[in-house]
């Protein structure tokens, strides 16, 4: 395994595991539900194949995941780079908003920290920003954590450039999670160069546009029924078919290679920048082993000429996500 340093020094496996998958049921579906029992062996041969970075957060399930990681991490913790988000208001375990206060980050660390069996939160990011509270007082109350022991570095998730720079003058930021992917650009205009401003790295989620760049689903028919992705704009009826050409561009590179097209979907993300990290989801031995092979893939001049040419900044069929899911990003 190849590692790359964040920001404030934070090293970690240039490849992460993105543990959101790794649900029996609850609100974010991908799929068929995750075999509990293979997740937690995905885990493990994650560790033993070298990766250190493993992402969560309270909303996932919610709050399944986190025990999910907890309990597979135990007796495993040396070495390992825990991130988890806070960020939402809950009613049971019904989201009810976003809440962005000092109060919710202490709320929601203690429950992360119970619920991951650690003392530590390794990155803790704020998942999305809280437009009714000021960035300046999110980030202090964070780093009242760090001072306490219970965090070590703290980052956000979906910041808008001038939300990045303010927290970034308040306080370190280590990293900056945002969707970014072959058909997920739009980060390279504006919130890059802040992140290179203040060095704080940047920790791709989506990177295989969630599961559409690697190239296995043709049809939207072929999502189950209950599958998050059938709300997806790019894999609407009117945008799937547009959006297949990406993936074939994609497919023509991995052939050249002999590699998968997500290897390649996410070398290139690699070859972005060395302080950028993806964190591809998985919830099974097989993908997950396949992921990390993307460290060891180098593409050429021509390959990446090739994606260009497929897939521009702006050339996808469709926003990212819906009306409510847009108004949360990029604040």
């Amino acid at each position: 395994m190849k590692y790359r340093k964040l920001g404030q020094g934070l090293t970690v496996s240039a490849i992460g595991v993105g543990c959101m998958p790794m649900i029996k049921g609850g609100n974010i579906l991908y799929g068929e539900a995750a075999d509990m029992d293979e997740a937690t062996r995905t885990i493990h041969r994650a560790i033993d194949l070298g990766v250190t970075f493993f992402d969560t957060a309270e909303i996932y399930g919610p709050f399944s995941n986190e025990e999910l990681l907890g309990e597979a991490i135990r007796g495993k913790r040396e070495g390992l780079v825990i991130a988890t988000k806070f960020g939402f208001k809950f009613d049971g375990k019904q989201i009810v908003g976003v809440d962005g206060s000092p109060e919710n980050a202490r709320r929601a660390c203690e429950g992360s920290l119970r619920r991951l069996g650690i003392d530590t939160i390794d990155l803790f990011y704020q998942h999305r920003v809280d437009p009714s509270v000021p960035i300046e007082d999110t980030v202090g109350a964070m780093m009242e954590l760090v001072s306490e022991g219970k965090v070590r570095h703290i980052a956000l998730s979906e910041a808008g450039p001038e939300t990045l720079r303010r927290a970034a003058k308040a306080a370190p930021i280590a990293a900056l999670q945002s969707e970014y992917s072959i058909w997920e650009r739009d980060v390279e205009a504006e919130i890059l160069p802040v992140c290179r401003e203040y060095s704080i790295g940047f920790v791709p989620y989506s990177p295989l546009g969630r599961g559409f760049l690697a190239g296995a689903v043709r049809s939207r028919d072929e999502l189950p029924e209950n599958d998050w992705r059938r709300n997806d704009p790019r894999y609407s009826e009117e945008n799937f078919p547009a959006n297949l050409a990406i993936v074939d561009a994609i497919a023509g590179v991995a052939a050249k290679h002999g590699v998968s097209n997500a290897q390649v979907a996410l070398a290139w993300l690699l070859a972005q920048g060395d302080d950028i990290v993806p964190i591809p989801g998985t919830k099974r031995r097989a993908t997950m082993e396949d992921s990390v092979g993307a460290a060891d893939v180098t593409l050429t001049a021509a390959d990446l000429a090739a994606i260009e040419a497929a897939a521009p900044v702006g050339g996808t069929s469709g926003p990212r996500y819906g009306e409510m899911g847009m108004r949360m990003v990029r604040l």
